[in-house]
């Protein structure tokens, strides 16, 4: 493992349990938000479980890979480009690399500390 990857596998984000923040998202996103990585901020509707949390902490460790601002540039692109494939917001959101690796791994107790480093890659569709 190297330096760099032991560094970002012992990060998380803060967390924010019991925030409007994902509520007000909603009323512009094709989804309902149930929690929300912005950065190194997580702001949840209610209490984190431990899947959510491991979801969310993968999302923040794409944002440390990519300095954040180039994971949001790629966020919209992947999404943009989803949307004009599939039709679909829901299904744009879903198909998303960063949304992929999220949600195959949420429930792996170690992903986050052997997690490679840009393993969101192997989730692009081409």
């Amino acid at each position: 493992m190297s330096i760099l990857q032991h560094w970002i596998s012992q990060r998380e984000p803060w967390i924010f349990e019991n925030s409007k923040v994902p509520v007000w998202l909603s009323k512009i996103s094709p989804i309902e938000i149930r929690a929300i990585s912005l950065g190194c901020f997580v702001f949840a509707r209610g209490k984190v479980s431990k899947v959510t949390r491991r979801h969310e902490t993968i999302h923040y460790h794409q944002h440390l890979e990519l300095l954040f601002v180039g994971f949001w540039a790629l966020y919209a692109f992947f999404w943009w480009q989803g949307l004009i494939r599939y039709r679909s917001g829901k299904e744009a959101y879903r198909q998303s690399p960063f949304e992929r690796e999220a949600y195959d791994n949420e429930r792996k107790y170690t992903y986050l500390e052997r997690r490679p480093l840009w393993n969101w890659t192997q989730y692009i569709r081409r």
